[in-house]
């Protein structure tokens, strides 16, 4: 799910009024981010630093995020502010957000893995090689000689804000079967990643579900993006029931405020009150997208706002995964940031400049960024 904006807005952070710990210049162990906090960020010390899991108990193995989904093209109009019959041609493009995720990590220098299914293809062979190009484990994706890799058509409005058209008819990813899950990878991740477009439809929807609780029962934590895509359900109803229907079994989910007033039936995103309705019990953390404004984040202990980082949007395509992939990376290495309010507004700075940067490229998947480019660019806001 991409942030909806046209910008984002950085210049600090700010804390809801209550019960939130205010940014102050302090020190946190770098050991702690794949990025040094912006407190203490400078040339001198973001040289010849490896951010990503310095000092760290945890192996390259033990901080593993799988990423279980759909993988597909978009074809992104080389105009923006056109209808896709007025586009005058298309630039291809990897995507599908969980994809976007596992490539997001790796090039933040983390380690993760994608599951799903494409089709036994030339696109299909295209998205492998960028998998393996880009350091993501493939071993779990599978190929179907029956059915083709999805395609999607993104209309890019002026204020790079999309709008798609999808062909599945049913296309690869859909078919994922259970037999073909590659368990032994679930089990051995920190944390699995998924959305709710893998819910849809039998066979897939069953091999999420196995999936899911296969990584729940090995003390897998459990990451969900709704990613609301209302043109791919049969009906609004039966999206809100099919996002809501694994919802408590997740111990972190993101969510944008235009998720939220659709999952609530129309209700304020910005209320408090009706953000905490999707506070389940077993959650962990909430964060919610907003765009310009950046994130809100929500614990049982402590929630706040984290502004995000002004650019000049291109293609919104793959922001919100660029976020995700952003907080997982640094989750994956540390567990404490779910305990500790401090360190996970640092690593928040961290993953809304990831978003930041990727809608200044068309694309989802060719616009994420390095750890290099995201520590460069948080280093001149500080300058």
């Amino acid at each position: 799910m991409a942030l909806y904006s046209t910008a984002f807005c950085f210049s600090g952070v700010v804390s809801l009024p209550r019960n939130s710990a205010c940014f102050s210049q302090r020190t946190v162990r770098a050991s702690a981010f794949s990025c040094p906090p912006l407190s203490s960020i400078s040339r001198s010390n973001v040289q010849g630093k490896a951010f990503a899991g310095d000092g760290l108990p945890d192996t390259k193995e033990s901080s593993l995020v799988v990423c279980f989904g759909e993988m597909l093209i978009d074809f992104v109009p080389t105009t923006s502010g056109l209808s896709l019959a007025e586009a005058p041609a298309f630039k291809k493009a990897a995507g599908g957000a969980p994809a976007n995720v596992a490539v997001g990590i790796a090039r933040l220098g983390g380690s993760s893995a994608f599951i799903g299914k494409v089709g036994e293809d030339e696109f299909g062979y295209m998205l492998a090689d960028i998998l393996k190009e880009n350091n993501v484990n493939s071993e779990g994706m599978r190929f179907d000689p029956g059915a083709r890799t999805a395609l999607a058509f993104v209309t890019l409005r002026s204020d790079g804000e999309r709008e798609f058209m999808f062909y599945r008819n049913p296309s690869a990813d859909m078919l994922l079967q259970e037999a073909e899950l590659d368990f032994d990878l679930i089990r051995k991740a920190k944390i699995l990643h998924y959305g709710s477009i893998s819910l849809i439809t039998e066979p897939c929807k069953s091999a999420h579900i196995a999936a899911a609780k296969a990584a729940k029962d090995a003390g897998v934590v459990l990451s969900y993006d709704p990613n609301l895509r209302l043109p791919l359900w049969a009906s609004a109803k039966s999206a809100r029931e099919g996002i809501l229907s694994i919802w408590e079994t997740a111990d972190v989910i993101k969510v944008s405020e235009e998720e939220i007033s659709f999952l609530t039936e129309g209700e304020d995103p910005y209320d408090e009150n009706v953000v905490r309705k999707l506070y389940h019990p077993n959650l962990k953390l909430l964060l919610v997208t907003e765009g310009p404004d950046g994130c809100r984040y929500y614990t049982k202990e402590f929630s706040g706002r984290v502004k995000g980082m002004k650019v000049d949007a291109v293609d919104t395509t793959g922001a919100g995964d660029a976020f995700v992939a952003g907080i997982l990376s640094q989750l994956a290495v540390d567990l404490s940031l779910l305990q500790e309010e401090g360190k996970l507004r640092d690593a928040l700075l961290f993953a809304n400049a990831c978003g930041a940067l990727t809608v200044t490229e068309r694309g989802a998947i060719p616009a994420l960024p390095t750890r290099e480019a995201v520590l460069n660019v948080m280093l001149k806001s500080v300058a």
